[in-house]
């Protein structure tokens, strides 16, 4: 027997006619999603990701700063770039109807994906 012949043979023991389209199931409605939801969690993702890595940068920079590795124009550049970054993150994230809260991944057992502090 051929593949062909075994798929039809399922789809004749489950009791619907080959070839037709599957049925539309109460879960296939749910994930029906607007342009709306799917822009807010493309952008919940973006900047979920920015974010991280402006979190990630701040403390570099304050171990850098810690260490001596920057002279004092150096630390007042980063200060002033990190905080029009986090400004920037802010005025987007209210652009999108974002809490903080929002952009913080749960990760299952590792727990979640920014720190809390």
């Amino acid at each position: 027997m051929t593949s062909r012949d075994e798929a039809a043979d399922l789809v004749a023991a489950l009791g619907e006619a080959a070839g037709t389209a599957p049925r539309v199931r109460p879960l296939d409605r749910r994930l029906a999603v607007d342009e709306n939801s799917v822009e807010r969690g493309l952008a919940s993702l973006v900047l979920t990701v920015v974010e991280l890595l402006r979190q990630l940068m701040e403390r570099q920079a304050l171990r850098r700063v810690d260490l001596g590795d920057l002279d004092d124009d150096q630390v007042e550049r980063v200060g002033a770039t990190l905080m029009a970054l986090e400004e920037q993150m802010t005025r987007l994230r209210e652009y999108f109807g974002l809490a903080p809260e929002d952009l913080n991944l749960d990760l299952g057992p590792l727990g979640p994906l920014l720190p809390t502090d």
